[in-house]
């Protein structure tokens, strides 16, 4: 079994998508454990401001049926691919970690990169595994949170109700 830690993401009513991905999720595998949210503004594109949190998982599907299983949880809460890269979404369920693996794997990059740009990615990853190492940076969470340049990204927590 591999620990996975997902980043989930939605500003288009964002309650209702992010409990349904959570929902499919603890369908397709088990328990899981999750960051609380967190509201940050758009990145990349002006659009309303998103809810982020970051939820991990035990697995032992290959990463590739594991991100076709995620792509499949996106199209159902009615995610839409044809418009630009950085753009509002009803769900975005990325892989962040598979275990300890690195590289293209499957045609997924592991560890993703965002862990390293985006405060809505690192912040609640370094609160729900502070002390886990990152497979390439070699510093945890928690280090590297502490020395993310924090003002360059506005979030906050959010009440976030799900079971």
């Amino acid at each position: 079994m591999a620990t996975v830690y997902l980043s989930l993401g939605s500003n288009i009513d964002r309650n209702r998508h992010l409990s349904a991905g959570l929902d499919a999720l603890v369908q397709a595998f088990g328990d899981l454990k999750m960051s609380q949210v967190y509201e940050s503004e758009a990145v990349g594109f002006d659009g309303d401001n998103f809810y982020n949190l970051v939820a991990a998982i035990e697995t032992e599907i290959s990463v590739g049926e594991l991100a076709l299983k995620l792509r499949q949880i996106e199209d159902d809460n009615g995610r839409v691919r044809s418009g630009p890269k950085f753009s509002a979404r009803t769900l975005d369920i990325d892989i962040l970690t598979y275990g300890d693996r690195t590289g293209v794997i499957d045609g997924v990059k592991l560890p993703r990169g965002e862990i390293l740009k985006n405060a809505f990615v690192l912040l609640p990853l370094s609160e729900l595994a502070p002390d886990t190492l990152h497979p390439l940076e070699g510093k945890t969470y928690q280090q590297l949170w502490e020395a993310y340049p924090q003002a360059s990204q506005k979030l906050w927590p959010v009440d976030f109700d799900w079971p």
